[in-house]
């Protein structure tokens, strides 16, 4: 890709199905398999041998790590971290076999292919694990090794299996705040929070 280009940067070795859609300046390394039809904004990186899976949206400015698994029904919004090793589920009751028939289960959605969405700003940590039909809010933290099974809150810290609610990270990326607090501010950037809930997250953010 010459400097200045707006054109994606492909490895030789990628496997791109048809009906897959990549924005400007757009990276991605080796090994990587995306399939059809599915979309990724400019200004990404996408890592070493990561899958991509039909139906998968993916906004700008997301950058994915190495190793990474994005099954069908996932959406991520931009400026996204997925650290490595990262994997996405999506089926409610996973079985190979359906009930009562000969022969595999098929691989297209049905009706128990649960939706996931990772909002704007959010970051998840290498090794996480997340489960079928779950929403991380906006500038959540993720911490590694964690097994996501419920919603996480805007600005929600979460880690441990199960990943549980620990506190609150500032769009800056550094903790804010025990969960008892209900203002507090950032420590690193100085940017103000008030605590909207627990199910809600952090809104009303200013800086000084």
């Amino acid at each position: 890709m010459d400097a200045g280009s707006d054109t994606p940067r492909i490895h030789p070795t990628e496997i791109i199905e048809h009906g897959v859609s990549i924005g400007a300046r757009t990276t991605v390394w080796d090994g990587v398999h995306l399939r059809g039809p599915s979309s990724i904004g400019q200004d990404c990186i996408v890592g070493e041998k990561t899958y991509v899976a039909y139906g998968v949206l993916i906004g700008s400015y997301v950058k994915i790590n190495a190793h990474v698994y994005i099954c069908t029904g996932i959406t991520i919004e931009d400026r996204v971290m997925i650290a490595a090793g990262v994997i996405f589920t999506n089926d409610r009751y996973p079985r190979a076999f359906e009930d009562g028939r000969e022969g595999l289960a098929p691989s297209e959605p049905t009706p128990d292919t649960l939706r996931s969405c990772v909002r704007t700003g959010a970051t998840i940590g290498a090794g996480a694990l997340i489960g079928p039909g779950v929403e991380i809010g906006s500038y959540a933290m993720i911490g590694m090794g964690a097994v996501v099974l419920t919603d996480v809150p805007p600005h929600g810290l979460v880690h441990g299996v199960p990943a549980r609610l620990r506190g609150y990270a500032c769009v800056c990326g550094a903790p804010v705040a025990s969960i008892e607090k209900t203002t507090f501010r950032c420590p690193r950037c100085g940017r103000r929070y008030t605590l909207a809930g627990t199910s809600r997250g952090l809104t009303a953010c200013s800086r000084d």
